[in-house]
């Protein structure tokens, strides 16, 4: 099998809320959304991966939380796994700082009001169910 680099979402929650981020760059992708995250550095765990990403994409402090089952193929060589997080208390709210020029907080019921990312969409479908 050939070795995959693992790319991090985040399903950050907060009383049944999503956090859904719109991408700015690259121009392929700018305009739709995704859960905000990234690579997996050498030497780090996912967890810790996304904790950076976070701090890094959004200014914020998360405590991660459990895995969200699957694994989501993205443009070789990399595969998509997510977690959900929950801002520590304290933590600023979240702000667009890298690579998003949005953020929205989505219920339920709003979650398929914008256009995510191809490969986000079933990962969005298994948090779907959590919320």
């Amino acid at each position: 099998m050939t070795e995959r680099t693992v790319v991090v979402g985040a399903a950050l929650l907060d009383t049944g809320r999503l956090l859904a981020a719109r991408r700015s760059a690259p121009p392929e992708l700018a305009g739709r959304w995704e859960l905000p995250g990234g690579k997996v550095e050498p030497g780090e765990t996912p967890e810790a991966a996304l904790e950076r990403e976070l701090r890094e994409e959004l200014g914020v402090e998360i405590e991660v939380g459990d895995r969200v089952p699957g694994r989501w193929p993205l443009k070789p060589p990399y595969v998509l796994q997510v977690w959900t997080a929950h801002l520590l208390s304290g933590s600023p709210d979240p702000k667009p700082l890298q690579d998003h020029d949005e953020l929205r907080w989505l219920m339920r019921e709003e979650l398929w009001d914008v256009p995510w990312l191809d490969q986000d969409v079933e990962a969005v479908r298994k948090i779907e169910a959590l919320l």
